[in-house]
């Protein structure tokens, strides 16, 4: 997963479980990351969601990235789940999103 950092899928998260409050600036997060930052995001939601398989994570990435079609903020944010599948898919690919959540709500105080 050297497309995107565990941290910046951590900070989608809390932003997501903040969506009333946190829209505005997810949105413009997301917006801001690369093609292929956001491709990779959009592959660890499907995967924490169970629509890919941790072991198929070049596949789940290959068709974020070739089958974009809607701006990626606009479709993660629809999303019902956003920040479970966020975290289930960082778990099921083996990192501990609450450690990174952690680490960037102390420096958030």
């Amino acid at each position: 997963m050297e497309e995107i950092s565990v941290r910046t899928v951590a900070a989608v998260i809390l932003m997501a479980r903040e969506i009333d409050r946190a829209e505005g600036e997810l949105r413009g997060f997301i917006d801001r990351m690369s093609e292929e930052e956001q491709a990779a995001l959009v592959a660890v939601m499907w995967i924490g969601r169970d629509a890919f398989d941790a072991d198929e994570w070049e596949e789940a990435y290959g068709t974020a990235l070739s089958e974009a079609s809607t701006p990626t903020a606009d479709y993660l944010i629809g999303t019902p789940h956003l920040a479970d599948n966020l975290e289930a898919g960082l778990e099921a690919l083996g990192y501990d999103p609450e450690d990174e959540e952690d680490e960037l709500l102390s420096r958030g105080s």
